[in-house]
């Protein structure tokens, strides 16, 4: 008897009386039932009409099912939404890793830039450099040609100068 209650009037069995409505009885019997909840519910069970615990069960399922089958759609549809947003997940790291690539890439073509601005720089101060030099060692080699010209000329006036001397000094005359 203790199944019944809780049940709407639908759910009954025929025939079928919920505690509250059955009258009491004064049975000793019932007293130790009431006082043991594990006693008699094998007696409880084999008033259970199979055909209510089918209704019962078929009345659960179709209470559930649809919850639970929207329940499954919905997570099919997560799950793919998840895979969707994996595989995107991975493209964007590529993508990004890609990016970085091309950054370090960049910051390497800079830096050879900047090394190759430098060389540039460097031969254009040797070539500068170089023609100075040479106008250097031009002039000095002009200095030095003036230089042995002037002294070449000082010596040619030198000796001019003695031998224009020695024509000049007096010679003692020969007598004869």
């Amino acid at each position: 008897m203790r199944a019944a209650v809780g049940r709407s009037a639908m759910e009954q069995p025929e025939g079928f009386l919920p505690e509250a409505a059955a009258p009491r009885q004064m049975d000793p019997a019932l007293d130790s039932i009431e006082a043991s909840p594990d006693e008699g519910l094998i007696e409880d069970l084999a008033i259970v009409d199979k055909k209510a615990v089918e209704q019962l069960t078929e009345g659960l399922i179709s209470y559930y099912l649809p919850d639970l089958q929207r329940s499954k759609l919905a997570l099919q549809e997560l799950t793919q939404n998840q895979i969707v947003l994996l595989d995107t997940l991975e493209q964007e790291i590529t993508k990004f890793k890609e990016c970085n690539s091309v950054l370090d890439i960049n910051a390497l073509f800079s830096e050879a830039k900047h090394y190759h601005n430098k060389l540039v720089n460097i031969r254009k101060e040797m070539m500068i450099l170089h023609e100075k030099t040479t106008k250097l060692k031009k002039r000095a080699l002009k200095l030095q040609q003036k230089r042995q010209k002037e002294e070449l000329e000082r010596e040619q006036q030198r000796e001019k100068e003695l031998e224009r001397e020695k024509q000049l000094t007096a010679k003692p005359a020969r007598r004869t």
